[in-house]
């Protein structure tokens, strides 16, 4: 590998999937962060897509974008938000990509003639991913965690890497092992035996984790850990349990309080070093003590699975904590707006706030459109963002700038009155490239106006954002929305696109052109979804 010594972590995963190995993953990493160290992160998805950009949000949860515009899995959004660090594309590495490189160098003629085979050319393409992470970030400590679960078919090339890479650096490796405890309910115990199949697994492939993480909705008894240590392997002081907290930001205290990063330094025969893990202890003092419960509607048709929104709803909670309020989210399902459904126009009814995320697609476009208007007429604080400004967009020239057909060009093509739409230079792009080639992604500028709410809650002129977005502001229809009081308060350097709308003369409404809740952290809420749920209060029923 690398001449420099860089020390490396991959946590895997045992009985079932969708335990928590991306936050064990940021936990550890955050831990490392506050001892000092610098650290980076890489998740391994086994699936045959390259990306995860054109999956539903019901299969993989949301799709979070990275500076680069690279499209990952929602993982890497915990990655950034525990680390406070700014990924790239080197962070996301799935099968689909590791098999095209390899695939493509045997077309040209790399392998000489060679058969081509998981073991090495695979498991070596694999290395040559973490390798030009080493190479580019030079980072004390890489975390790699390995998606899936032990004993899926897909997975096993990666394992066979960390098994070669723990051969071959000698106390430069430590394995991190995630697995359930299952309870009972007839009789009322927790069962290790799963557990310990897991590890077996990992056994075979060659693998002996260093660090068992014993995941459970109910309390693990000492019993349990020592018989876990007895079966498997691994002494008692590192098998660590983890609970289901209230909040996933207790999970680096936690990870700590049992020594967690004593026992890393100590497998890397490095001095310890204490981490400052304090302001992790301010941010859980934070969220137990709440105060003043704030009610957020959003508007969204994923409304059934949390992670299609799970950076709006950690953007969301990192500004009630700033705001010293106790966040109650309202999931509104905007299909059933638009049937009169009055449970749902209830809560929209009781919001002190209502947000709507972005998002593809007509369905449910007429339900949110509807929510903006109450919002808009009843002077509720509305945040929208990506889709959520231009359905504000639409919404506006509908009822105030009199265009009573203005619709957006993804919803309704052979519109007359596209307020939204293809950029011309896009749409020949349109033609011409695979589906999901022309969207704007990644970190684009945006110039603010003076005098706005924007420009107020980030204090600056120039500001960085990331988007993911296909349609656009229509500037054709500029003149006549800002006659009629709409607010252009951001749009690119050179005025050509729109980025931020608001309303002058409402309490707080402003929409935003790309995600904000990208680049949003636990300790540091993003201004403006700050401001948003400072409004919020303001407005409290």
């Amino acid at each position: 590998m690398s001449p420099r010594k860089t020390f490396y972590i991959f946590v895997t995963g045992g009985v079932c999937s969708g335990l928590g190995k991306g936050i064990t993953a940021a936990s550890i990493g955050s831990l490392l962060k506050a001892s000092k160290m610098s650290v980076f992160s890489i998740k391994f998805d086994p699936y045959l897509n390259v990306d995860p950009g054109t999956m539903n949000p019901y299969q993989h949860g949301e799709v979070f974008v990275l500076d680069d515009g690279t499209e990952t899995d929602l993982d890497l959004g915990h990655y950034e938000r525990f680390l406070d660090v700014r990924l790239s594309r080197y962070s996301s590495v799935t099968t689909g990509q590791i098999y095209q490189r390899v695939i493509a160098q045997e077309r040209a003629g790399r392998f000489l003639g060679k058969t081509i085979q998981i073991i090495p050319h695979i498991t070596n393409a694999i290395k040559q991913s973490i390798q030009d992470v080493v190479e580019k970030y030079k980072p004390d400590v890489l975390i790699m965690e390995i998606g899936g679960t032990v004993g899926d078919i897909e997975g096993e090339p990666y394992l066979e890497t960390a098994r070669q890479m723990k051969n071959e650096l000698p106390n430069q490796v430590l394995l991190v092992h995630v697995a359930l405890l299952p309870f009972l309910k007839t009789s009322r115990e927790l069962k290790t035996k799963p557990v310990q199949g897991s590890v077996r697994e990992l056994q075979r492939a060659g693998i002996h984790p260093d660090i068992i993480i014993a995941r459970a909705d109910e309390k693990i008894k000492k019993e349990h850990l020592e018989k876990l240590s007895l079966f498997c392997g691994v002494p008692v002081e590192s098998v660590i349990p983890v609970e289901t907290f209230n909040s996933i930001y207790e999970v680096p205290v936690n990870l700590e309080k049992f020594n967690i990063t004593k026992q890393i330094f100590s497998t890397f025969n490095l001095p310890y070093r204490r981490p400052a893990i304090n302001p992790w202890r301010e941010l859980i003092k934070k969220i137990h003590d709440g105060g003043t419960k704030i009610r957020i509607a959003v508007v969204g048709k994923y409304t059934e699975h949390g992670d299609a929104y799970l950076s709006v709803v950690e953007a969301l909670k990192s500004a009630a904590c700033a705001n010293s309020v106790k966040l109650m989210l309202e999931w509104v399902d905007a299909e059933k707006l638009e049937t009169n459904d009055e449970r749902e126009w209830l809560k929209l009814k009781q919001a002190d706030g209502i947000l709507v995320p972005g998002g593809f697609g007509a369905r449910g476009i007429e339900g949110k459109i509807q929510a903006v208007k109450f919002a808009r007429e009843n002077l509720i604080p509305y945040f929208g963002l990506c889709l959520g400004m231009q359905i504000a967009t639409i919404e506006y020239a509908r009822n105030k700038a009199l265009l009573k057909n203005a619709n957006s060009t993804e919803f309704q093509p052979d519109t007359k009155t596209a307020v939204i739409h293809i950029m011309p230079d896009q749409e020949k792009k349109l033609l011409e490239q695979d589906y999901g080639a022309t969207m704007r992604l990644g970190n684009w500028a945006c110039k603010l106006q003076s005098n706005t709410r924007s420009a107020a809650a980030y204090g600056k002129s120039v500001i960085q954002e990331r988007h993911r977005h296909r349609y656009e502001f229509n500037n054709q229809y500029r003149e006549a929305l800002e006659k009629a009081g709409l607010k252009i308060a951001g749009s690119s350097p050179d005025g050509r696109l729109v980025e931020i709308v608001e309303i002058p003369d409402h309490p707080w409404f402003v929409g935003v052109q790309f995600h904000p809740e990208f680049t949003s952290r636990p300790l540091q809420a993003h201004p403006l979804f700050r401001g948003f749920i400072a409004a919020a209060k303001q407005n409290k029923k």
